[in-house]
């Protein structure tokens, strides 16, 4: 890999990963509700999940997935139920400590698997692995974008959940963390929607 293509590979990682989509917009809600410190599982999770993924369809599960489509549209709407599924959940977290908090941060393995049904994921995976993996090395090329990605994620999970956090400082009612974490939940569904049809 080229110096010219790694430049180009890490503008574009930090681009995927800093936009808003469904992991930022959760991690934002998480650091408004529950903190930096009880959110950490969860950006651990996204750091490390993300990475992996797209080093295993650098390997070729997205060419698994190309020769069995209706695998990837099985996956897809799983998916998408599972991202209804914690809009809903963000939607009515309470705060930790009012009355009938039963909510939670997401743990580490949620968050990480989180990113096998997120079709925000698949997308920029099947991207970055078709425009950066190389025929003659895979096992490099895929371990490179990994890294790149673990190293953008890092930067962009820590400033999201900062960002909420921020946010949370204000959020100093029920009523405001409870619409706070509303519009969070609905920019989810607003991206989940634009993902499934501009496929």
């Amino acid at each position: 890999m080229t110096l010219n293509i790694l430049l180009s590979l890490i503008g574009i990682a930090l681009t995927t990963s800093w936009t808003p989509g469904p992991n930022n917009s959760m991690l934002a809600s998480s650091g408004a509700t529950y903190g930096i410190r009880a959110s950490l599982p969860h950006v651990f999770g996204v750091m490390l999940g993300f990475p992996v993924m797209i080093f295993l369809v650098g390997l070729g599960l997205g060419e698994l997935f190309q020769t069995h489509p209706i695998m990837e549209q099985v996956l897809r709407y799983v998916g998408a139920a599972m991202m209804l599924w914690i809009a809903w959940k963000i939607a009515n977290a309470a705060a930790p400590g009012s009355a009938g908090a039963a909510s939670r941060p997401m743990r580490f393995f949620e968050a990480a698997g989180f990113q096998w049904i997120n079709p925000k994921g698949w997308l920029a995976a099947v991207a970055m692995t078709s425009q950066f993996v190389t025929p003659e090395n895979p096992l490099i090329t895929s371990l490179i974008i990994s890294i790149v990605f673990f190293f953008t994620g890092l930067t962009s999970t820590f400033a999201w959940l900062s960002f909420g956090r921020s946010m949370g400082r204000f959020l100093n009612t029920t009523h405001k963390l409870r619409a706070f974490n509303i519009a969070m939940a609905v920019i989810l569904i607003v991206f989940l929607v634009v993902l499934l049809l501009g496929r």
